[in-house]
């Protein structure tokens, strides 16, 4: 079998399981592989600690970061391997920051983001691995990372909503949300191989939503 698309996103909520689900597609389906750096920004603790006071910073590290990032990978595929499964979208840059910025802030923020964004190639297919946010909180502890230990399900449920709220407004390519419950697709091999046949499928464009 091979990957019917050529650049495949796999968004989703913080603790989802978006980026194991991006190692095994890539190496199943051998194609290039971009997983966001976010363990090296250097302000992410302190913006989990104190969202107010941090936010500008962190969002516009990430921003320069994801830019840089992409830049290097999507625009310059390799030859011989031009198929990318990647575990964000640059978008991602803007929802996260239209939940922690405010006023004169976002709108700066939000100017600089138009102009890197016009670069960047719009995907095949967004598929957003969809978790009701007690598993959201339930992973996020099992993986015991420090500076997500005050992530609340406040701040969860608002990233959620930024991303339907995008899904609505954006018609220019298929989104497709799999609600995935609690389910540990990745060691379960009958579900991961449903969730192989909802990816591997040509959808139009808009939204689309399947269930395992």
């Amino acid at each position: 079998m091979k990957l019917l698309h050529h650049f495949l996103v796999i968004e989703g909520n913080i603790g989802a399981g978006k980026t194991s689900l991006c190692n095994r597609l890539s190496e199943q389906f051998d194609t290039r592989l971009v997983l966001e750096q976010f363990a090296d920004n250097p302000f992410l603790a302190d913006f989990y600690a104190e969202p107010a006071r941090h936010a500008f910073t962190v969002e516009l590290f990430f921003m320069s970061e994801r830019y840089k990032q992409l830049q290097d990978l999507l625009l310059e595929r390799e030859l011989f391997q031009t198929q990318v499964v990647a575990d964000y979208f640059f978008i991602k840059t803007l929802l996260f920051a239209g939940r922690t910025l405010e006023g004169d802030e976002f709108r700066l923020f939000k100017r600089f983001f138009k102009i890197l964004n016009k670069s960047f190639p719009t995907p095949d297919l967004l598929v957003y691995i969809h978790r009701p946010v007690d598993a959201l909180l339930k992973n996020i502890q099992k993986r015991g990372r420090n500076y997500e230990k005050d992530l609340s399900g406040e701040y969860l449920e608002n990233i959620q909503s930024a991303y339907f709220d995008y899904f609505k407004s954006e018609p220019d390519f298929p989104i497709l949300i799999i609600d995935v419950q609690d389910k540990n697709y990745l060691e379960n091999e009958p579900i991961y191989n449903q969730l192989i046949e909802y990816i591997n499928k040509s959808y139009k464009n808009g939204v689309h939503r399947v269930a395992l």
